[in-house]
């Protein structure tokens, strides 16, 4: 696991997310692929999205890198493990193979599939979301990444970003979360563990 700041305030969840994409961006050195596909998977709250922003911000290759977050893809509040399914059947599948995906983003305010996306196999992609790090898509990525983050800082970071609106869905998300933890336990399956505080 990498070392981080121990105190948990921006600064140290900033200083722990640019320890984390110097260290995918080493790996993706490594790699040595002209496509390579990043996963990156926590608990909600735990810098997932901020690190993929960075990330791209930071590309070590030359060129277009695609970006699927998972938030756009899950069928609702009970939708973790189908919106994992879907990005494994829909995007990172077709892409091993070399094929163009598509896949629908999930309209949260209508409750419905909305339009869709194609997702190029020649570029690179990082897909990031809770639960996504499984046996089944792990062994579709070069990177897989794992956030280690404690509850209690999670749990203000996601609720002053997303405020009134997931408060009502905090604990139902996290049984969800803890499910694919004790099924899946995606830290195994990850090629680098992140503590953020």
């Amino acid at each position: 696991m990498s070392s981080a700041p121990s105190r948990s305030s921006p600064d140290a969840v900033g200083n722990s997310l640019g320890i984390a994409v110097d260290e995918i961006i080493a790996a993706i050195g490594r790699i040595a692929a002209s496509n390579p596909v990043v996963l990156i998977d926590g608990r909600s709250g735990a810098g997932k999205t901020t690190l993929a922003r960075t990330l791209v911000a930071r590309w070590p290759l030359r060129g277009r890198v695609q970006v699927v977050a998972l938030d756009s893809i899950y069928p609702g509040w009970d939708g973790l493990d189908d919106g994992v399914e879907l990005a494994k059947e829909l995007i990172l599948t077709p892409h091993a193979k070399g094929l163009v995906g598509v896949w629908q983003r999930w309209d949260w305010a209508v409750g419905e599939h909305a339009e869709a996306h194609a997702v190029d196999p020649a570029l690179p992609l990082i897909i990031e979301g809770a639960g996504l790090l499984t046996p089944a898509t792990a062994r579709l990525a070069d990177v897989r990444v794992w956030l280690e983050s404690p509850a209690t800082s999670r749990k203000q970071r996601a609720l002053a970003r997303d405020g009134e609106t997931y408060r009502p869905h905090w604990d139902r998300w996290a049984r969800q979360e803890h499910r694919h933890v004790t099924r899946d336990d995606p830290m195994s399956l990850a090629t680098l563990v992140i503590a953020v505080p």
